[in-house]
């Protein structure tokens, strides 16, 4: 009888033993549906393309060319300006060259009496043939490790794209001389969206064009306008710096080097973490995108 009464009450306790494991069957239920979110908010994806700015990120354009051919449109209708390293690179703030000109005016010669909706457009147009001129006598270089990696992405089928406030033909000149347009799949230069970086517009006018979402591209800056616009189009952003754009602010980047670097010639790692990699390949981009982190439904 003992025995039955120790047994009545395990009886008893067989009915709490039912109840655990019911509990047991809930609590492995939420562990997945929380799997569920983690596994979610990760969701691997497969890097489609990258996405290039060209001046400043391709090449050193800005100091040894643009302000050069700025300077020479100057002096080509006889206005005694000169853009100094130093005050180009306060114009650098301003994207887009004939808003440049328009600033420098409204800073350094408000009192100048002309016609500057005329004026303006003429000189930037001397401006791009000066420029052109420099690009196709060879003197600007594609900066380290620019033509290695598109190289790469082409033959491994790999879409590129360009995404630039400068103006088309100026883009083109470059791409022409030391690359093949022909391998991007969209140039989106200049006037094609009607608002320049900082805004997104003509990242989300790239994304659109190429039909990828912002999870499957890398994009390559060089300065916080363009990294702004990109983050602002929900684009992951490699920032190659230079002395113009050392002291901005690039928190929101996945990376920031000093170049992209060469095997013979490794880059210097700014912000980011990144192991046993002196150079960037598609390999470390693929890394970079590799996880979706925002959750979706």
């Amino acid at each position: 009888m003992a025995v039955g009464s120790r047994g009545g009450r395990g009886g008893r306790g067989g009915r709490g033993g039912r109840g655990s494991r019911e509990w047991g069957v809930w609590g492995e239920n939420i562990n997945l549906i929380n799997l569920f979110n983690t596994f979610n908010q990760l969701i691997m994806r497969e890097l489609k393309a990258l996405i290039f700015d060209v001046d400043g990120t391709l090449a050193e354009t800005e100091r040894d060319g643009h302000r050069i051919a700025f300077n020479r449109a100057f002096a080509e209708v006889n206005l005694n300006w000169n853009w100094s390293e130093t005050v180009y690179g306060e114009l650098l703030e301003i994207s887009g060259g004939k808003e440049r000109i328009r600033y420098y005016l409204q800073q350094y010669n408000p009192d100048l009496i002309e016609d500057l909706d005329s004026l303006i457009p003429q000189l930037h147009q001397a401006k791009t043939n000066h420029y052109r001129n420099l690009l196709s006598s060879g003197e600007i270089q594609l900066r380290l490790g620019v033509k290695r990696l598109i190289e790469e992405a082409h033959q491994k089928g790999i879409k590129l794209a360009i995404a630039t406030t400068s103006a088309l033909p100026n883009a083109l000149a470059l791409i022409e001389k030391h690359l093949n347009p022909e391998w991007f799949e969209v140039i989106a230069a200049g006037d094609i969206v009607p608002n320049k970086k900082p805004a997104p517009d003509i990242y989300k006018y790239v994304l659109n064009e190429m039909k990828l979402s912002p999870d499957e591209c890398l994009v390559f800056e060089d300065s916080f306008h363009g990294l702004q616009a990109a983050s602002d189009a929900g684009l992951k952003t490699v920032v190659t710096l230079h002395d113009y754009t050392k002291n901005q602010d690039f928190s929101l980047a996945s990376l920031v080097l000093n170049h992209l670097g060469e095997p013979n010639n490794t880059f210097k790692i700014i912000k980011g973490d990144i192991n046993n990699k002196g150079y960037f390949d598609l390999d470390l981009g693929k890394k970079l995108t590799k996880y979706r982190t925002k959750y979706t439904k």
